[in-house]
C-alpha cells in the first residue's frame, strides 16, 4: 500500500468514526424522544413491514455498488450504465413494496400495514438514485465527503420524524423518517459528486461485475432472512405490541454494530480491495482494522449487559421497562457481530463471495431454529435462543471464513485476547465500584457514573496493560498527516 493509500485510508477511517459518533448520538436522540411520544405499537408496525421490505431492499443495487468498488479499473460508460440499472431495479422494488402492500396486511392481520408499506415503497426509488454516486466517493475514499452527506440526512429526517410525532402523527412519523432518509441522502449525493451519469451502453464488461453482485446480493438476502426472521415470527405469533417491544431492543443493541460495521467496513473494504493481491500488507492493514472495531465494541457490549435497565430507562423511558430484560439478552450479539462482521469484509475485498455464501446457507436454518425454539417463550425467549446460537457458531465460522487467506485463526484469537482481556478486568473493576454509585437514586446520573467508570478502566487497562496504546497513537498521527512509517506501527500478530 502506499503512503497515499495509507493516509487516506487512515483519514478517511478518522472522518468515518466521527461520523459514527454524531451517528450514534442523533439515533439515540430520536429513541429517546420518539419512544416517549409514540406506542410499541406504532414500532411494532413499522417493525412488521421493514422486516419485509428489508429483504427487498438488498435488490437495490443487485451488489453492483460494491462491484464496481472491489474492481481495480471502472470506465465512465461502465459506471453510467450501472447507474442506470441501479434507477431500473429500484423502480421495480418501488412498484413490487407498493402492489404487495395488501398481502402484507393479511399476512400479518393488520389492515394499517397497507399504507405504511406504500408510504415506505418510494425509498426505493431514491436509493436506487443514489448508489453509484455512494461507489464513485467510495472508489475516490472521499469518506469525509460521505460522512457528512450520511449524518446530514439522518438529522434531517430525524427531526421531520420528531416533529411530526410531537403533532400526533403516529407511526407516519415512522414511515416519513424511513422515506425520507435515502431522499435527502441522494441529493446530498448528487450535489457533493457533481456527476451526471451519461446514457447506458451494451458490450462494455459488466458481466463479472453482474456475476460478482449477483453472488453477493444472494448471499446478503440469506443473512438478512437468517437475523430478521424473529421479528416475523414475533409479529405473526405474538402481535404488534410484543414485537414492538422487541425490536426497539433489538434496534438500540444494533446501533453499535451496525453503525460501526457500515461507517469502518466501508474504509476498510474500500482499502482492502485495494491491496488484495498483496498478502502480507493486508494481512496487517486487516488485523489493525479488527483490533480497532473490536476495541471500541467490547466495552458496549459490557455496559449494555451489565447496565441494561438503566440504559433502557433513559433511552427509551418507562413505558418500554419489559424492553430490559429482552435488551440484556441480546448484549452477548454485539460481541458476535463485531468478531464477525470485518471477516465479512475480508471475503468480499478477496472476492470469496462464494465461500460468504456458502457460510450464510449454513447459518440460515440454525438461527431459524433457535428462533422457532423459543417462540413460544416470547420475545424473551427469542432473544436467548438468538444470543445462545450465536455464541455457539461464532468459532467454527471465524475458522471457515479465514481458512487459505492471508489471515489465520491464530491472528483473530491474538487481536480478540488483548480487548477481550481488558473488558473483563473493566467488569470486576466496574462491580466493585457499585458500593458507591449503587446509592445514586437518579438513574440518568448512575447510568453516566458507572458507564464512565467501567470505559476509564477499560481503556486504561487497554492502552497501558494491553500494549494497545501504539495503535491509537499511529491513528491519530496518521489523521494529523504525520503517521509513523508502517512497518514501526503496524499491529504485530
Amino acid at each position: 500500500m502506499t503512503t497515499d493509500l495509507k493516509a487516506k485510508t487512515i483519514r478517511g477511517g478518522a472522518a468515518r468514526v466521527c461520523a459514527l459518533g454524531l451517528s450514534i448520538l442523533v439515533r439515540l436522540v430520536s429513541m429517546m424522544f420518539l419512544s416517549r411520544l409514540l406506542d410499541p405499537k406504532d414500532f411494532g408496525l413499522i417493525g412488521m413491514t421493514t422486516a419485509f421490505t428489508g429483504v427487498l431492499s438488498l435488490f437495490r443495487d443487485f451488489g453492483l455498488s460494491a462491484a464496481a468498488v472491489q474492481r481495480e479499473h471502472v470506465t465512465e460508460d461502465q459506471s453510467s450504465t450501472l447507474f442506470w440499472i441501479n434507477v431500473l431495479v429500484g423502480g421495480i422494488l418501488a412498484a413490487i413494496t407498493f402492489f404487495s402492500a395488501g398481502l402484507l396486511g393479511d399476512f400479518y392481520r393488520q389492515p394499517e400495514l397497507v399504507w405504511v408499506t406504500r408510504g415506505i415503497a418510494a425509498s426505493f426509488f431514491f436509493n436506487g438514485l443514489g448508489v453509484q454516486h455512494t461507489a464513485l466517493l467510495q472508489r475516490a475514499m472521499r469518506f469525509t465527503a460521505l460522512a457528512t452527506v450520511d449524518v446530514i440526512a439522518l438529522v434531517i429526517s430525524t427531526a421531520l420524524a420528531i416533529g411530526m410525532a410531537y403533532k400526533n402523527y403516529g407511526y407516519w412519523s415512522l414511515v416519513a423518517m424511513t422515506a425520507s432518509l435515502p431522499l435527502v441522502g441522494t441529493i446530498g449525493l448528487w450535489v457533493t459528486t457533481g456527476w451526471i451519469p451519461g446514457m447506458p451502453r451494451r458490450q462494455i464488461g459488466l458481466e463479472s461485475m453482474v456475476k460478482f453482485g449477483s453472488a453477493l446480493t444472494l448471499n446478503s438476502v440469506l443473512f438478512y432472512l437468517t437475523f430478521n426472521l424473529d421479528k416475523v415470527f414475533l409479529g405473526r405469533v405474538w402481535g404488534p405490541e410484543v414485537t414492538g417491544i422487541y425490536s426497539r431492543a433489538y434496534q438500540l443493541i444494533r446501533i453499535p454494530t451496525d453503525t460501526l460495521n457500515s461507517t469502518v467496513g466501508e474504509v476498510a473494504f474500500s482499502a482492502l480491495s485495494r491491496i488484495q493481491s498483496e498478502a502480507a500488507r493486508l494481512r496487517r492493514y486487516f488485523l489493525r482494522g479488527y483490533s480497532l472495531v473490536l476495541s471500541l465494541t467490547l466495552p458496549v457490549t459490557l455496559a449494555c449487559g451489565l447496565f441494561a435497565d438503566d440504559v433502557v430507562a433513559v433511552l427509551l423511558g418507562p413505558k418500554w421497562k419489559a424492553a430490559a430484560q429482552i435488551f440484556r439478552l441480546l448484549a452477548p450479539t454485539i460481541f458476535v457481530f463485531a468478531v464477525s462482521n470485518p471477516v465479512g469484509w475480508l471475503l468480499t475485498a478477496l472476492g470469496l463471495v462464494g465461500r460468504a455464501l456458502r457460510i450464510a446457507l449454513v447459518l440460515a436454518p440454525i438461527m431459524i431454529a433457535s428462533y422457532a425454539l423459543g417462540l413460544s417463550r416470547g420475545a424473551a425467549g427469542v432473544a436467548l435462543a438468538y444470543s445462545v446460537a450465536m455464541c455457539l457458531w461464532v468459532v467454527p465460522i471465524l475458522a471457515w471464513s479465514v481458512h487459505k487467506t492471508p489471515i489465520s485463526l491464530k491472528d483473530l484469537a491474538v487481536t480478540i485476547g488483548r480487548p477481550l482481556a481488558s473488558v473483563l478486568g473493566a467488569a470486576a473493576i466496574a462491580l466493585a465500584a457499585r458500593v458507591f454509585y449503587n446509592s445514586i437514586s437518579w438513574t440518568p446520573l448512575r447510568l453516566v457514573v458507572e458507564t464512565a467508570i467501567l470505559f476509564a478502566a477499560y481503556f486504561a487497562l487497554l492502552l497501558f496493560v494491553a500494549g494497545q496504546k501504539t495503535l491509537f497513537l499511529d491513528l491519530f498521527r496518521g489523521w494529523k498527516g504525520t503517521s509513523a512509517p508502517e512497518e514501526k506501527t503496524l499491529v504485530s500478530a
